[in-house]
């Protein structure tokens, strides 16, 4: 046979659109051509698959071999071609069947002794597998990160011999099993570690239960960075829905090794406050997912919140209202999801004192002006609650540890009961309503309507603050097993607007 026909799949985002790889064999001068919008990587696999096939004890074929990589108008890039195009130069030479292929898919990068190695990528391309009706055959490393998927048939190898006697029936490679995924308990840093702070505990509780965004501001060590790492263990559990979002991110990027044991734990990215802005939210030639991309699903934690770049901090806006960030280029573009929490900190002033009882601030009101403009009010106006976090007293620090203070595991059961309401009242977190779903499920009555007016005029917020105000009092109603949103849940949602007063914080 002189055309072989196989099935892979490109990465473009975190899609996997499909992939035919055609292999023609005719007479000529040997040469090796491929065709289809390779890149750099795709080009070399011609001498990779070479490699691989002669030092397994194929023949290559002599005469003019070229590959097609269709559709022609979708760049191809990486390894992840080898093993198709090395099987379908033996299917055009008649070293291999052909009449299965369009069962499989097969995705790998070979080695020149025709070993398989791990490619980037692996679940998105699982998924549409899945999808499309299709078994895979791909690398044993990736073989864990594939089982994610469940209805998919996977056949892990671990060199090109083992795919070829595969493909020809002499020897099957087996099934992988797919591994228990039943949800199991995640350690995180216990709540219970924080001494005092009792205002944040709270702020953190309503923000983990209605996903909102929050910022806490106070002096250096009062343990700002401690609360925002104790946040991800007082949200729900993610669904499988939810991993599997976060884990495909994960897996285009090729930052990390897949590791199954921490596939629904949540997100956690910190970055440090020099990142750019290709870093934070994603780009390049061809486009990569940044941090709010890995962050899908969990947290983005941003210390030393001012000291970021302006323009940083801008391609924020946004993300926090799409969840989702789509990165142009001149030649390529791509879709990342970037449904994220957004947890910030900072200083009251630029040498963190301002407002602290040893009088050490030496700031100017210009000062303080001037280092809190560096967060933009539209940005500003994106994040949810404002919370102070003051010095805690030597006393409280010096005390031991005291008995009932409450754990990770309590505030979580709490969490998960509001979030409840909320996913059985409007299918998904307050967080994420509409003005339309707002109106639906934030109604307020004479009192509360009134006391939302003098907020609005004395505060000055705008349309958008107005309606996240409405949304954590509403989480905080669902907080109190609340139907209705009630004066206390207004004037405490009201109160989480800090940075909307004027004037320094002293």
């Amino acid at each position: 046979m002189s055309l072989c026909v196989l099935n892979s799949r490109a990465r473009e985002g975190i899609q996997a659109p499909a992939v035919t790889v055609e292999v023609h064999l005719a007479g000529g001068l040997p040469a090796l051509s491929i065709v289809g919008l390779p890149e750099l990587a795709v080009k070399e696999s011609k001498d990779r698959v070479r490699g691989a096939l002669l030092n397994s004890r194929f023949q290559f074929p002599i005469g003019r071999v070229t590959i097609n990589l269709a559709p022609a108008d979708l760049p191809k890039e990486g390894g992840r071609f080898d093993l198709p195009i090395a099987a379908g130069v033996l299917g055009a030479s008649g070293q291999l069947k052909c009449d299965l292929h369009g069962r499989l898919e097969l995705l790998g990068e070979l080695a020149l002794s025709g070993d398989l190695r791990p490619v980037t990528g692996v679940l998105p391309a699982a998924l549409a597998a899945r999808d499309a009706g299709r078994a895979l055959i791909l690398p044993r490393e990736n073989a864990d990160e594939a089982a994610l998927v469940s209805g998919l048939t996977i056949y892990p190898a671990e060199h090109l011999l083992e795919v070829c006697e595969h493909l020809n029936g002499t020897a099957l490679l087996s099934p992988f099993e797919r591994p228990n995924l039943a949800p199991s308990a995640v350690e995180y840093p216990d709540l219970a570690e924080v001494r005092g702070q009792e205002q944040a505990k709270r702020a953190l509780e309503i923000a983990a239960a209605g996903a909102h965004s929050l910022l806490f501001l106070g002096p250096p060590g009062t343990g700002k960075s401690m609360l925002a790492n104790r946040l991800p263990g007082i949200l729900p559990l993610m669904t499988e829905g939810e991993a599997l979002e976060a884990a495909a991110v994960r897996s285009v990027s090729g930052r990390e090794p897949f590791n199954p044991r921490d596939w629904r734990r949540r997100p956690f990215r910190a970055p440090h406050h020099t990142a750019s802005s290709v870093a934070l939210v994603g780009g390049g030639g061809n486009p990569r997912p940044g941090e709010i991309s890995l962050a899908h699903q969990g947290i983005l934690f941003l210390d030393e919140f001012p000291e970021f770049d302006r323009r940083v901090l801008e391609a924020l806006r946004e993300p926090l209202e799409s969840g989702h960030i789509h990165i142009s280029r001149a030649a390529r573009q791509a879709e990342f999801p970037a449904r994220f929490q957004l947890v910030a900190a900072m200083n009251p002033c630029p040498c963190g004192y301002l407002g602290d009882a040893g009088s050490r601030c030496t700031c100017t009101a210009e000062q303080v002006a001037r280092y809190r403009a560096r967060i933009s009010g539209p940005l500003l106006d994106r994040i949810d609650l404002h919370v102070e976090v003051p010095q805690v007293s030597a006393g409280h620090l010096n005390a031991p540890a005291a008995d009932g203070v409450e754990t990770s595991a309590q505030v979580r059961a709490r969490v998960e009961l509001a979030r409840e309401r909320q996913l059985s009242r409007a299918g998904k977190s307050n967080q994420s309503l509409t003005p339309s779903e707002i109106d639906r499920t934030c109604p307020l009555g004479k009192a509360t309507r009134q006391l939302m007016g003098q907020a609005l005029q004395r505060l000055g917020l705008s349309a958008r603050a107005y309606h996240r105000v409405l949304k954590v009092a509403r989480t905080i109603a669902d907080l109190a097993a609340c139907d209705r949103i009630e004066t206390p849940h207004l004037s405490e949602a009201i109160g989480y607007r800090k940075l909307d007063r004027a004037g320094p914080m002293r």
